[in-house]
């Protein structure tokens, strides 16, 4: 696949039910309930208004067997309604119920990191080759069983790794790496392989959007290296809500699937789960767009790794961070600063000003990212500022679009600015978008981020009048991350990038984490923001400056 052109990654296919994934099959686009899933009543009309917003699979939380058992009963009531969307199984931590979920579902998601192995400690531990291999063995022991039931039920299987959920075994040869989190999924693959069992979608996710895109395309090479082609679910999990949702998830689903990778996707916002799917659908449609684009040149080289050495300083901006933003650290793109289209070959210029390029194309990035190579290449070293324009006038569009161009530009370390036109839309909310996308790509950190799950029926907490609460009270700490969780699944593994921590412990009580360490347990829901407040207000006195 090339970085320039676009066009689809090719794919085994999987099947859940009626609907295709991968292959030749579209895009699918898909979400979460959160209602509990022993509510049957509740969990069919929520799943009801996700199918009529345009979700075509909808997954539950079945952490225990009763839960598993009660998916027959969503099944029948989604029936008895004329919505045949098939429906996924998410468990942790509990073999019994993916058996039993394989039953009663058309796919079911296990966790590779905690379908067999002991729940996570983070503790250093050492295994010998003889242990490891051990352990593995104890893999097959309980997955070819669950292979078998699926196989007899024409059940597709989710193998589904996120970031911070790797078993101790797998931290101790790898760390909380990219690298561990492909071996963990490349563990199951190669039983699944042995068992002739192909009805697999594969997820891998993070909250970093840049640790995501880094580790998807690591397992897109190494199952290639394998001989795998398998079908992939594209996800930043736990992106939170408002525009940085929306902006976090566009930068790293929209960067894969601008690079043709990527055959199903949740934008997972902690709202109503039916909001994620305009959002989704909007993201695949501009992407897919891009088809037929006007050829993009390749360039004669292949560009290594993403190095900021293409962002060359600004004169007369060396104290301001970077990437710059027109519009926040100056005005207006200055009158002496050159004009570049990257639909045209690119020239050298002879002096230090900056170039400002912009493309047309359907596929500005590819067009914008050939233009710079080419550039470089032939000794241009003028700083490069990223011009997109824009005529939306519905802001949720533009945050999509926006992301999905920018993101794999500034994820491959292009560009010395960035600047938006977009003139539906004040200053102010432009403002916010840019420094949004620079802070998605851990480029330019301007506010406090919030790593929050959308819920499930797992969640112990209202969890969007809680983050706004957490939000409104801990917004002023500038760089922090601070994750808001609902329960102990999504609690400190999946959190993993976050500084603090707020997650449901509970019914009414609530445990608080700094990093990974808990260190204030149940505390009443009432008095936990105020504890956080302490903790963060704590550390930051006890630091020295």
């Amino acid at each position: 696949m090339s970085i320039y052109n676009y066009s689809r990654r090719e794919s085994s296919e999987a099947h859940a039910g009626k609907v295709g994934i991968g292959g030749s099959n579209p895009i699918r686009i898909q979400s979460m309930n959160n209602t509990s899933t022993l509510d049957t009543e509740g969990s069919v009309a929520q799943a009801l208004r996700i199918a009529a917003a345009g979700g075509e699979i909808i997954r539950l939380t079945t952490q225990g067997v009763r839960e598993a058992e009660n998916m027959s009963a969503i099944r029948k009531g989604l029936d008895a309604a004329g919505c045949d969307v098939p429906l996924v199984a998410d468990v942790h931590f509990n073999p019994n119920a993916a058996f039993k979920a394989a039953t009663t579902c058309e796919k079911v998601r296990i966790n590779p990191g905690n379908f067999v192995d002991a729940a996570r400690t983070f503790k250093k531990l050492e295994f010998s080759d003889e242990e490891y291999a051990a352990e593995i063995g104890k893999i097959r022991e309980t997955l070819v069983p669950f292979l078998n039931i699926c196989k007899t039920h024409g059940t597709a299987v989710r193998l589904g790794v996120n970031h911070g959920s790797l078993s101790d075994r797998i931290m101790s040869r790898y760390g909380d790496t990219p690298a561990g989190m492909v071996e963990s999924v490349l563990e199951f693959l190669r039983i699944c392989r042995e068992e002739d069992f192909d009805n697999i979608v594969i997820s891998i996710k993070a909250s970093n959007v840049v640790v995501m895109v880094e580790t998807v395309r690591l397992l897109d090479r190494k199952m290639k290296e394998e001989g795998m082609s398998f079908p992939l679910h594209l996800g930043v999990t736990e992106a939170g809500d408002g525009e940085d949702g929306r902006v976090k998830s566009s930068v790293g689903i929209g960067t894969l699937l601008g690079e043709g990778i990527g055959d199903t996707i949740r934008v997972s916002l902690t709202e109503d789960p039916e909001n994620e799917i305009p959002v989704a659908c909007k993201l695949r449609d501009y992407i897919c767009g891009r088809q037929g684009h006007a050829p993009v040149a390749e360039p004669s080289f292949v560009r290594e790794g993403a190095s900021r050495d293409y962002a060359v300083d600004v004169i007369g901006f060396e104290g301001v961070d970077y990437p710059l933003v027109a519009g926040i650290d100056f005005q207006t793109i200055p009158g002496g600063w050159h004009d570049a289209d990257a639909s045209v070959e690119p020239a050298l210029f002879d002096d230090n000003a900056p170039v400002v390029v912009h493309s047309e194309n359907l596929n500005r990035p590819g067009e914008v990212a050939s233009w710079i190579d080419r550039f470089v290449a032939m000794g241009g070293n003028n700083p490069v500022f990223i011009r997109m324009s824009y005529t939306d006038t519905d802001l949720e569009d533009l945050q999509i679009k926006a992301g999905a161009d920018f993101g794999p530009l500034l994820l491959g370390g292009y560009g010395a600015g960035i600047s938006i036109d977009a003139p539906a839309f004040s200053q102010e909310e432009i403002n916010s978008l840019a420094l949004g996308l620079l802070q998605a790509a851990r480029l330019r950190i301007s506010k406090t981020e919030y790593i929050a799950c959308p819920g499930c029926g797992r969640t112990l907490f209202d969890l969007q009048k809680t983050l706004a609460r957490v939000k409104a009270a801990t917004e002023g700490f500038k760089g922090l991350k601070i994750g808001v969780m609902g329960c102990i699944v999504n609690g400190p593994g999946e959190m993993a990038d976050a500084d603090y921590g707020y997650v449901g412990a509970g019914p009414g009580k609530v445990s608080l984490y700094k990093g990974k360490t808990l260190v204030k347990k149940n505390i009443p829901s009432e008095e936990a923001i105020r504890e956080l407040l302490a903790l963060i207000n704590g550390d930051k006195s006890n630091s020295v400056v």
